[in-house]
């Protein structure tokens, strides 16, 4: 009675639930959750631009009425995509982005779905890689002007955390932040460990302490070769990692030898091969992700390594996710991949 009354229970959660369990690394049984950090075939998949594609420079001299048509449709594109793939998540990427605006679309979204998705937003005020104009400056500046480059970077702080704290005055209508700014290359950190230390581990450990007080779960993202750093990224207490880039040389294998189990993982199907490999090459790797991923029976999202990015072949993805419902359930994993992991 028992085993029958926990697998009711995990029948009639919803891919929210679902998801913030896998955050928790706790069993779900059942389908993996997926999702995706960017999905920008919208035009392919629904014939709508992609919210964030969209330029709303005179959005304050719209009418209310204009204004609340484009923004259904944006809530209506993220909802449409989350249905259309089985998604457990939506990530949401405010347009306009300031306070108001963001609740209008939590608020809609919310309407439309209620609470059968997790909902997350970027939050991220460490530094990322500067881009190539500003790369020589910022790294100039880490020798000559640390103590005023930490100053910039805990003015960053505190204005996300004033935000995040204005949302949640509102309703609370998110479930957490990605913190979408990446270290690495595919070669190798940005920062040296030592650098990481000292102008990015105080703070972003700190950010999600601060986001973690206000109920928020915490997923990190970083592209490229994390391995050098992430320890320390660990040790800072993000409830998830997100991209695992097999590009950069990361295997979940290896990841969880260092962090442990404690921590969820969400990603690590190679984008680019998706993109350039052949059928067979795509499908190995997929179902790879899926046997690395699902291994201890907790804790993985099942998605690409980066993002569903404009170019990137609707055909491909969606047959990942095809691979993703025949292969990615928890229950089927010994019958899937044999008890040593092996494709069966």
């Amino acid at each position: 009675m028992g085993i029958f009354n926990t697998i009711k229970r995990m029948e009639i959660m919803t891919n929210r639930e679902r998801f913030i369990k896998t955050l928790k690394c706790e069993p779900i049984g059942g389908r993996v959750p997926t999702f995706e950090l960017v999905y920008f075939l919208t035009m392919e998949k629904l014939g709508k631009v992609h919210p964030s594609h969209r330029f709303y420079e005179q959005w304050n001299q719209m009418s209310y009425q204009e204004r609340s048509l484009h923004m259904d449709e944006m809530a209506q594109i993220y909802v449409d995509i989350a249905r259309a793939y089985d998604h457990s998540a939506i990530f949401v990427h405010p347009n306009p982005n300031d306070v108001e605006n963001i609740q209008w679309l939590l608020e809609l979204i919310r309407e439309k779905s209620g609470d059968e998705y997790y909902i997350m937003m970027h939050g991220d005020p460490t530094w990322a890689i500067p881009d190539g104009g500003a790369m020589m400056d910022f790294s100039v500046k880490m020798f000559e002007e640390p103590e005023s480059l930490n100053e910039q970077t805990k003015i960053r702080l505190d204005r996300s955390i004033k935000k995040a704290q204005k949302l949640d005055a509102l309703g609370h209508l998110h479930d957490g932040y990605t913190l979408c700014s990446d270290y690495c290359f595919n070669t190798n950190p940005f920062y040296s460990p030592d650098q990481f230390d000292e102008f990015v581990v105080p703070f972003l450990k700190e950010t999600i302490s601060e986001y973690r007080k206000m109920g928020y779960y915490t997923i990190k993202h970083t592209d490229g070769n994390i391995m050098p750093i992430l320890k320390q990224m660990a040790d800072c207490k993000p409830d998830a990692f997100h991209s695992l880039d097999p590009q950069g040389g990361v295997s979940i294998p290896e990841v969880r030898k260092i962090i442990g189990e404690d921590i969820a993982l969400i990603g690590n199907v190679n984008c680019g091969l998706l993109q350039t490999g052949t059928i067979e090459e795509c499908c190995g790797d997929i179902l790879r992700s899926l046997r690395e991923g699902m291994a201890t029976g907790r804790g993985y999202v099942f998605s690409t390594s980066n993002c569903v990015y404009t170019g990137l072949d609707l055909d491909r993805y969606e047959m990942m996710i095809d691979l993703w419902k025949q292969y990615g359930n928890y229950d089927d994993y010994e019958r899937n991949f044999g008890s040593g992991g092996a494709l069966a």
